[in-house]
């Protein structure tokens, strides 16, 4: 007998799995994708993902082999994790929380993640946090059985260009194959809103789908605000739109909150305002569309067309898509730094898997396996259940990469324009001025917020704090806030790393 003790996703071809493995599809969906573990473990084993579309992690357990058996979906949209008892129990689940109000569970720091996250902004790596607590990492399973803990990696990205195919041929595969996925994505019976911000990706999600009403996030500063392009582009569709405004104060606020929900600190200041966006949105809605995934599968990043210049430097400092903090610089603030803890150290197995590749490939392939589950993926999936909002990614699916795995990179970026294929097929659906829009990101106007004094008392109060005393050398890190308030805005990201993970430490060894 096969029992699921764990599960949080959404599979989307449930409707040809239901028919291939003789499942009734008049079942809650919980019933039916419960039910769609089990049989697809019955009928093909460890190599059950490779028939599963969606974003998924479980635990299965087998009674009769005494076998646990976890595993994480390809991209890692969903996280996963697993810490090993002093007295050889294996605990695991979901979310951290999870594991640890479980007997045996020990809560230490891990204070190694420190010298990572200083440079990454993010949790990188199998490693959290939580000394002994690891993530089970993308595209990999779980076997437990008999005391033993095996890891297998079943998935990884792997790109083999064709040069056969022109730009229009590219853009009509991804336009079809997205056409493909739209309706698997939801029910006819569910109702979604969707994302929108004034980039090409919520864009293009939104022009192919039925979602009737959209969701911004804003601000009162026009420079930072693309909710107006939003709503524009809202009303080209015919959709409704709506727009949470964000100020300083409610911004501020919310950082304990977004830091305990987060189960790990997250230097992305753009999580604080996706969190407020989310609870905005579960106000009107339980399902919303967002567009992640095609900035790291379709070279969507502006760096990305530096990606010749750097060459094979790449390897030598290319471990993501920030990297703000230097060793250096690192020796100077922490009290305890570990010369054999080094960003690098995580991507060097994945330069090997890249060896003979071009250097935007590369670029793409350690975003899609550290930044896209480190940051991305984490508070997408966090935020969203902290507000009790579902939110579903259609532009994240192994289809979808398959594409962008036999593109040549000249279709991805060039001199002029990034996601040149991708824009090419959203072009479709969409007026040109938007689907060949500068991309801005996900701005927030934290740059200017926290050197204000009206809001950056607890950014103060931490840099001063015993809490702080434990792992930074004070001196050091209050001269790079005050250089930050002096002018220097490029630190922002510093004092911001350093301030959120103080606020989730105080969340999880200090108020608890």
């Amino acid at each position: 007998m096969i029992k699921v003790q764990e599960y949080r996703g959404h599979i989307r071809n449930w409707e040809a799995l239901c028919k291939e493995l003789g499942i009734r599809t008049d079942l809650s969906r919980e019933e039916r994708e419960e039910a769609i573990l089990v049989k697809a473990y019955e009928a093909w084993g460890y190599g059950m993902a490779d028939h599963m579309h969606g974003m998924f992690a479980f635990a299965l357990w087998d009674e009769e082999e005494k076998k646990l058996f976890c595993l994480r979906d390809q991209f890692g949209t969903k996280p996963f994790y697993y810490y090993q008892t002093a007295d050889g129990e294996l605990l695991y689940g979901t979310t951290i929380g999870r594991i640890m109000e479980q007997p045996g569970f020990q809560k230490e720091l891990n204070e190694e993640m420190l010298q990572i996250y200083l440079s990454l902004t993010y949790v990188a790596g199998e490693d959290t946090f939580f000394k002994g607590v690891k993530k089970l990492l993308p595209g990999r399973y779980l076997i437990w059985q008999d005391g033993k803990l095996e890891i297998v990696r079943y998935w990884k990205p792997e790109f083999h260009p064709d040069e056969s195919k022109s730009l229009e041929d590219w853009a009509d595969e991804i336009h079809t194959t997205l056409q493909k996925i739209m309706p698997e994505v939801k029910t006819p019976e569910e109702s979604a809103d969707s994302f929108l911000s004034g980039g090409v990706d919520s864009s293009y999600v939104l022009a192919m789908s039925d979602a009737k009403r959209t969701d911004s996030c804003g601000y009162e500063e026009p420079r930072f605000d693309e909710s107006g392009l939003a709503k524009q582009t809202a009303e080209l569709l015919g959709r409704e739109s709506s727009r949470c405004l964000i100020t300083p104060e409610e911004y501020f606020s919310v950082v304990p909150y977004v830091m305990y929900h987060m189960e790990q600190p997250l230097g992305d200041a753009s999580a604080i305002a996706f969190a407020l966006g989310c609870r905005a949105t579960a106000e009107h809605t339980k399902l919303c569309y967002s567009g992640e995934g095609a900035d790291e599968f379709f070279g969507g990043y502006n760096m990305y067309r530096n990606a010749e210049r750097y060459g094979e430097n790449l390897k030598t400092f290319y471990v993501g898509n920030t990297n703000i903090m230097k060793e250096e610089e690192k020796k100077r603030i922490l009290k305890h730094y570990d010369e054999k803890v080094l960003p690098i150290d995580l991507v060097r197995e994945i330069y090997e898997e890249a060896e003979g590749l071009d250097p935007l490939t590369k670029m793409s392939d350690v975003d899609i396996q550290i930044w896209l589950e480190g940051d991305i993926y984490l508070n997408v999936d966090k935020m969203s259940t902290a507000a009790g909002l579902e939110v579903r990614m259609p532009l994240t699916d192994t289809r979808i990469f398959d594409i962008a795995s036999r593109m040549p990179s000249r279709y991805k970026v060039n001199e002029e324009q990034n996601k040149v294929a991708f824009r090419t097929a959203a072009a479709k659906v969409l007026p040109e001025e938007i689907a060949f829009r500068k991309k801005l990101g996900f701005i927030v106007p934290i740059r200017i917020w926290m050197a204000d004094e009206r809001y950056n008392q607890d950014v103060q109060a931490k840099f001063h704090s015993e809490m702080a005393e434990k792992f930074f050398n004070v001196d050091e890190i209050n001269a790079i806030f005050e250089d930050y308030i002096g002018g220097n805005s490029d630190n922002w990201r510093k004092v911001w790393t350093i301030y959120t993970f103080l606020v989730w430490y105080e969340e999880y060894f200090v108020k608890r």
